[in-house]
C-alpha cells in the first residue's frame, strides 16, 4: 500500500506576539492568537498552548468517529476537560531544561452504545491513531486520559 500525504498548510503574520493565521484551502478559516500578559500579550485571543490542548480534545473527537465506526458503535455527545501543566521557566526565562508541558490530562465522557469491553477497545485505538495524542505522547511529557462512556438518550 503507498503512503499518502495530505497537507496542512497554515500562514501567519502578526507583530508582537500577537498572530493572524490562515488555514490554507478550498474553505481557508482565519483564526488569530496572542498570550498571556505575563507572557507579553494582551490576551486579546488564545495561546498557542490554549489552541494546542484544543487541537487535542478535538483530534480525540474526530478519531473517536473513524473508530467507532470501524467498531460498529454509536456515539452522541462528548464532553473534554484538558489540562496543561506548564512551568514557563523555560520560555519566558530562559531557564535550562524543556520549554513542553510538563504534563497533560484529558478527562472526557461520551455518550454510547458500547459496551464496557468495546468501549476499552473504542478508546486505546482512538489514542493510538489520532495524530495530536500521538505528538503529546512522544514528546516526553505526563500524558494521562480518562475516558467515562454515557448512555446514548432516548430517542
Amino acid at each position: 500500500m503507498s503512503k499518502q500525504i495530505v497537507p496542512f498548510v497554515v500562514d501567519g503574520r502578526g507583530t508582537g506576539v500577537a498572530q493572524e493565521l490562515t488555514v490554507a484551502g478550498e474553505n481557508a478559516h482565519v483564526f488569530h492568537s496572542d498570550t498571556y500578559p505575563a507572557f507579553g500579550g494582551a490576551d486579546a485571543a488564545p495561546s498557542p498552548l490554549a489552541y494546542t490542548l484544543g487541537a487535542l480534545t478535538s483530534c480525540n473527537q474526530i478519531s473517536a468517529q473513524l473508530v467507532a465506526k470501524d467498531l460498529g458503535v454509536t456515539l452522541g455527545e462528548f464532553s473534554f476537560s484538558a489540562r496543561g501543566d506548564f512551568d514557563p521557566s523555560v520560555f519566558v526565562g530562559g531557564a535550562e531544561g524543556n520549554a513542553n508541558f510538563d504534563a497533560v490530562t484529558v478527562e472526557a465522557s461520551v455518550e454510547t452504545d458500547a459496551d464496557e469491553e468495546t468501549f476499552e477497545r473504542l478508546v486505546a485505538e482512538l489514542e493510538r491513531r489520532c495524530p495530536v495524542t500521538q505528538l503529546f505522547r512522544r514528546s516526553g511529557l505526563e500524558y494521562s486520559s480518562t475516558w467515562k462512556a454515557l448512555p446514548l438518550p432516548l430517542t
